[in-house]
């Protein structure tokens, strides 16, 4: 069996994806936007980084420029989840926002491995510490962090739109 032919697990839509039912689980009832899920989705794994418990996964260096990269991914991984019920996605005059889905619940409550408590546990807090800050103050709250990811977020810049933008 070739590297090509295992199937990719790791950094893939469903991992993103089974994280975004966590998250939006905690959130509940309320929804987010795509922008918002992403931050929040970094809160998660690195909240350490944000005055919160252990991150979850091992600080890596120039984690940051995972805010960037993690986009296609997340919305991948959304619609996958929203395939069986995990996800809803919401449209409307301001755009998508996406909740918990109808059976997202009875996930979170039944996957007791150590890793799915930890990921419950960020989710919970990321939801308390973030949840009732808007994408773009908690965008400006974000970038205001970034000496601690010194060089991660060089050469970017941040638009008023709370868009990332490659200088």
């Amino acid at each position: 069996m070739t590297r090509a032919d295992v199937t990719r697990v790791f950094n893939s839509p469903f991992e993103l994806g089974f994280r975004m039912v966590y998250l939006l689980s905690a959130l509940r009832p309320a929804g987010v936007d795509l922008q918002k899920l992403i931050l929040l989705d970094y809160a998660v794994v690195y909240s350490g980084d944000l005055g919160g418990p252990e991150s979850l996964h091992t600080p890596v260096p120039y984690r940051g420029s995972e805010l960037l990269s993690r986009r296609t991914l997340i919305e991948q991984g959304l619609h996958l989840m929203s395939t069986r019920g995990l996800v809803t996605a919401r449209m409307d005059e301001e755009g998508i926002t996406y909740v918990a889905g109808p059976t997202a619940l009875s996930l979170v409550g039944s996957v007791t491995a150590p890793y799915f408590m930890r990921l419950h546990q960020r989710c919970e807090w990321a939801a308390r510490r973030f949840g009732q800050t808007g994408t773009d103050a908690l965008t400006r709250e974000f970038t205001e962090q970034g000496h601690r990811w010194g060089a991660e977020l060089e050469g970017f810049t941040l638009e008023r739109s709370g868009q990332w933008r490659f200088d």
